[in-house]
This record gives C-alpha cells, structure tokens and sequence, in this order.
C-alpha cells in the first residue's frame, strides 16, 4: 500500500487543518485507517516535525449528508464538532467534487447534520454561512456534573485565586463562557492561565472549552483556550456559544448579526430566538444560530504516513 497521501491545508482564520478526503474512490482512502490513528494525528498536526495544525479533519461517506466530517485534534483525541473545520470541509468539498459544486452541502458531524450554504467566485468558495443548530443548555447536554437550575447561566466557579462567573453552553461539543467586564485583565493571559485548569475541572467530565469574551458595545472579542489544542487563533463554535451566552445573560439581544472578534479575524454569529423576544431570557432559549465567515485553502501536497505507534 502506498503510504503517500494527497492532503489540502486550509484554515478558518487562522484556525487551521489537515483535511483529507477519505471516501471510498478517493486518492486518499487507502489512508483512511491510519490517518484516523491518533499517534498519526499527533505526528501529521506537529509544527516542527509535521505539516503543523490544529487538527485532522477526515472526509468520511455521508450518513444523512453529503459527506461527513469527523475531527481529530491535535493531541489525537476526537471532537465532536469545530465550527471553523466544517467551513473548511465544505470549501474542499465544493472545490474538489464537481457533484457537490451547489449552494448548500450537507454534511454529518457529531452535532447532527448541518447545512453549509457556500458562497464562490465561479469554482472558489470564499464564504461559508453554517447552520449550527439548537445550542444545548442542559447540564446533561453540555455535559456538565452538579445540581442547579438550567440552563447553567451566571453560575459561579473558583480555580486558583480566580473566582467568576460562567454560562455554560453545548454546541455539540462543551463550552463555558466567561465575560471579563474590567477592561484591565488581558482576556489571552486569562485564557492561557487559567483555560487548562477550567478544560480539566472534575464539573466537565469530558473536558470543555474555555471562552473568555468581553462585549464593546455591539461586538464581541473573544479568546478560545480550546479543548485538546490550546489557545486557538479562532474556534467558531465557541464564537457561537458566546453569542448565546450573551444573549442568556441580557448582555446583547438576539435576531441580528453580532460580530465577533478572535485573535485570527472576524466571525459573524446571529442567534435566532424563533419569533420570541429578543431580550437575553433564560426562559426564552434559542432556536436556531447561524455561523458566517471565511475559507482559505493555503496548499495541497502529499503526505508521507509516518510509522504508527502504540
């Protein structure tokens, strides 16, 4: 078997993947047992050893979808959805299959199926617009231990000598989002500090990702500590899970385009209530959030399998 293995390096932002089209007929899909190895995850993701990224995102036969995306990260564990990855595989699904060169690709993911609308220049995705479903708000959703009211908004933790508030927020995958209202802290040394012990915290017994965010009047910055990465330059379903955090604790109201700002650009996140008021409501839970922005494809080459380890 051939262990060279035609691949494209794309990134969202700044958030950027390894991603391999691994369907039966493929170039790739002898790979596609290996590729899905996390020993070889961790060796392909290696900025110094490898071709360096955040994660693998493998292209796998469709379920209900077109196709369907699974997401390595780069310590090998899997996620169950990345919000910047799907762009990213809808683009090299448009780009590279002529029978999926269309306004919307389906594709399955670990948070259900989504709908990526493309926008292209003639054969060239530039924008991706995803419909990323029902944000989850249940402590067993999320997932997320201890008793309390639900949704888990405003709830209070300490770590460290830190002590603050958080909402707790699943988009298929886990999120706490903590707003910094003293214009003073660094949100990145917050992140970076703290981020690791929160992701590990025994509350989350499948890690979270840790958003530290600060709304500046209609707009959001944000930074990611993301869950089996690290600080990232950008996370899109964090992005949305602190829209709908901010929509919960009344900070900014829901049915218009927020923008947000990470460290590697801008995301366009609107929360749809379904017809119910727009002021932040425990009460009154989103229907239905929408993800925008871009798509860049850096290059293609061939991958050369490094040897598997236990």
């Amino acid at each position: 078997m051939s262990r060279t293995v035609p691949f494209s390096k794309v990134e969202g932002l700044g958030n950027d993947f390894v991603v391999v089209d691994l369907r039966p007929g493929a170039p790739a899909a002898h790979a596609s047992e290996a590729l899905q190895t996390p020993s070889v995850v961790r060796s392909v993701c290696d900025r110094h050893f490898g071709v360096g990224a955040d994660g693998v995102l493998a292209i796998l036969p469709g379920v209900q979808g077109d196709a369907r995306m699974r997401v390595l990260n780069a310590d090998g564990s899997e996620a169950e959805m990345c919000g910047n990855g799907i762009r990213c595989v809808a683009k090299v699904l448009f780009e590279d299959d002529p029978a999926l060169r269309k306004g919307v690709i389906r594709i399955d993911t670990g948070a259900g199926l989504l709908d990526c609308a493309v926008d292209a220049n003639d054969a060239e995705a530039t924008t991706v617009a995803v419909q990323m479903g029902r944000p989850r708000l249940l402590r067993s959703e999320i997932p997320m231990g201890g008793e309390g009211p639900e949704p888990v908004v405003r709830s209070r933790m300490s770590i460290s000598d830190y002590d603050f508030e958080f909402t707790a927020v699943s988009m298929g995958n886990p999120h706490v989002v903590i707003f910094v209202d003293d214009h003073t802290l660094d949100l990145r040394h917050l992140a970076t500090t703290y981020g690791p012990r929160i992701e590990n915290a025994p509350l989350f017994p499948k890690r979270t990702n840790v958003e530290f965010a600060r709304v500046r009047g209609e707009e959001i910055d944000l930074v990611v500590w993301e869950r089996g990465c690290g600080i990232t330059l950008a996370c899109g379903t964090g992005a949305c899970a602190t829209v709908v955090a901010a929509y919960l604790e009344g900070r900014l109201p829901a049915n218009k385009e927020t923008s947000v700002h990470l460290l590697g650009g801008t995301l366009y996140i609107t929360v749809d209530t379904g017809g119910q008021p727009s002021e932040g409501n425990p009460q009154m839970q989103p229907a239905e959030v929408t993800m925008r922005g871009p798509a860049r494809r850096v290059f293609t080459a061939n991958l050369f399998l490094p040897e598997t380890t236990p």
